[in-house]
């Protein structure tokens, strides 16, 4: 598997009522020029994930990274 995190992000962004358009548009707000296709490829595990990209995540959906890993 190339991540774990990804069905963490969906439900985040789902919990938001956000697309996937919208994460992405947050994500480039906080300086991360990433895609829709991208979150939707991190989201169905099919991409791997940095470390760094988690950080960003955690911070445009607003959660502790740690909840990122949480079972």
């Amino acid at each position: 598997m190339m991540n774990t995190i990804g069905p963490k992000i969906r439900t985040y962004r789902e919990a938001k009522n956000w697309s996937q358009d919208q994460l992405a548009a947050h994500c480039h707000l906080i300086g991360w020029d990433v895609s829709r296709g991208t979150i939707a490829k991190i989201e169905s595990q099919v991409r791997r994930i940095t470390d760094g990209e988690v950080a960003l995540l955690a911070k445009a959906l607003g959660v502790d990274i740690q909840q990122l890993f949480d079972q």
